[in-house]
């Protein structure tokens, strides 16, 4: 797509839902956070000082401090690098992963499409998080086994899209005059149907960046991810909220409304990308 089609469709998406341009500013925001977090951080964020300690927002700390007297806001930004990482990671791992899959269960069928498709209803039989849980349980608290819980408990998403989506158009006529010109079973799948199905998938994939956000930091939240004092959302939200019926209410308030913020940004980016990038959208 030349650039300038490119950029008049992208000021189409975000000109006709106001919506989606605001989320795509709190993305923009989350990923200078994200890129530029320790630089523009205003105070170490592991930097303790009991002087300090459960002190309201004010002027020098805008989002108060923790009960070790760390800045919230500090580590509320430089916590966007670790969530946001573990996210994208996952994500882009089982979309590819899961898409291959699903592609080739479609695409070939038969026993290859009932050993894949069991392999997902095994996963989706448990509860999602509680999966998760146990995954990272066992593997022990990492920021890698993190990643692999999500990867998994994400593949039958992408997988059952896939298949469904393969199954239809194997038997498309510019499949079959693919076929026909001498086009190998690999081509045809990886060259002209699978890129037909990526702009749902996309979209698919950006609604999963939520929720692998929420997956983190739910197990850093009880206990089950990155582990103090490693400034991360999930943690932040924890140790803030032994801290809600004595009335400091910042330190579980910010970081909470970091993750709503970055869930919703990527939530509704969801619409926007699927204007910008399926052709169809665009006629």
């Amino acid at each position: 797509m030349p650039a300038s089609a490119f950029i008049a469709n992208l000021r189409h998406a975000f000109g006709s839902n106001p919506l989606t341009a605001g989320a795509a500013a709190i993305f923009v925001l989350l990923l200078i956070c994200a890129l530029f977090g320790p630089a523009i951080a205003p105070y170490d964020p592991l930097a303790t000082n009991t002087e300090m300690r459960m002190s309201p927002p004010t002027a020098a700390h805008p989002f108060g401090t923790d009960q070790l007297g760390r800045d919230i806001l500090s580590r509320v930004i430089v916590a966007t690098r670790l969530d946001l990482g573990m996210a994208f990671s996952a994500v882009i791992v089982s979309l590819v992963i899961g898409t291959a899959m699903g592609a080739v269960a479609g695409y070939v069928g038969g026993w290859t499409d009932q050993v894949i498709g069991r392999l997902f209803d095994t996963i989706m039989a448990f509860p999602l998080f509680v999966l998760a849980m146990s995954i990272v349980a066992a593997l022990g608290n990492s920021v890698v086994n993190i990643i692999i819980a999500t990867i998994v408990i994400n593949l039958p998403f992408y997988g059952r899209f896939a298949r469904a989506e393969v199954s239809i158009l194997r038997n498309a006529a510019y499949v079959e005059a693919a076929r026909m010109g001498g086009n190998g079973a690999i081509r045809i799948l990886w060259a002209h149907i699978v890129p037909n199905i990526m702009p749902p998938m996309m979209v698919q994939a950006s609604l999963n960046m939520g929720w692998a956000i929420l997956n983190a930091a739910g197990l850093s939240f009880i206990g089950l991810g990155v582990r103090p004092p490693e400034a991360e959302w999930g943690i932040m939200v924890s140790e803030g909220a032994a801290y809600i019926f004595s009335g400091e209410w910042w330190t579980f308030v910010f970081p909470g409304m970091a993750l709503v913020l970055a869930v919703f940004c990527f939530n509704l980016l969801g619409d926007g990308l699927r204007d910008l990038i399926d052709p169809r959208r665009r006629t």
